[in-house]
C-alpha cells in the first residue's frame, strides 16, 4: 500500500539535498581551478571551499543512498490520479534519472579528486549539465502542477505525512 505522503525525514532529506548541490554549483568555481592546477602542476592552494566541495559531494551520496532506503522500504505517495501516463512515465523517469545523476556526480568526483582519474573529472563535468537540466525539468514541472493544474502537488514536499 502507497503512502499517503512523505515522511519528516524524506522531506527533510529532499531539502537537504538540494541546499547541497545548490553549494555544489555555487562554489564550483573552487574545486574547478583546484583540479586544473593539480593537474598542469600536481600542487593546488587548499581552502575551506575544495574540501567542503569534496565532503559536499560525499554528503550528498550518503544523503541520496538513505533516501532511496527510505523510498525502498516506506514507498512514495502515488503521482495524482488525472496525469496521463505519458506524465507519470516523465515524471518516473525524471526521479530515477535524478537519483542515477546524484549517486554518479559525487562517485565521478571522488574517482577524479582521490583517484587523480582525468576520465572520471570529465563525465562529472559533462554530467552536470544533465544534472543541471533535470533539476529545472523538475522545478518546471512542480511549477506547473502548482499553478497551472492546481492540484497543490507542492504539498507533498512542504508537509509530513508520516
Amino acid at each position: 500500500m502507497k503512502p499517503k505522503g512523505y515522511s519528516r525525514t524524506q522531506i527533510a532529506l529532499h531539502w537537504v539535498v538540494f541546499l547541497l548541490v545548490a553549494l555544489q554549483f555555487i562554489f564550483n568555481d573552487y574545486i574547478k581551478d583546484a583540479w586544473f592546477k593539480w593537474v598542469d602542476t600536481g600542487e593546488f592552494q587548499f581552502n575551506l571551499l575544495i574540501s567542503g566541495h569534496v565532503i559536499g559531494g560525499i554528503v550528498i551520496l550518503v544523503l541520496v543512498l538513505w533516501r532511496l532506503f527510505l523510498r525502498k522500504k516506506r514507498g512514495a505517495p502515488e503521482l495524482p490520479a488525472e496525469e496521463t501516463k505519458a506524465m507519470k512515465a516523465a515524471a518516473h523517469g525524471t526521479h530515477h534519472t535524478l537519483y542515477l545523476l546524484l549517486i554518479l556526480m559525487p562517485i565521478t568526483g571522488m574517482g577524479a579528486w582521490f583517484g587523480e582519474q582525468t576520465l572520471a573529472a570529465t563525465i562529472h563535468f559533462y554530467l552536470k549539465f544533465a544534472l543541471i537540466a533535470l533539476i529545472a525539468l523538475h522545478v518546471a514541472a512542480a511549477l506547473y502542477h502548482q499553478f497551472v493544474l492546481k492540484n497543490n502537488l507542492l504539498d507533498r514536499m512542504k508537509t509530513p505525512r508520516d
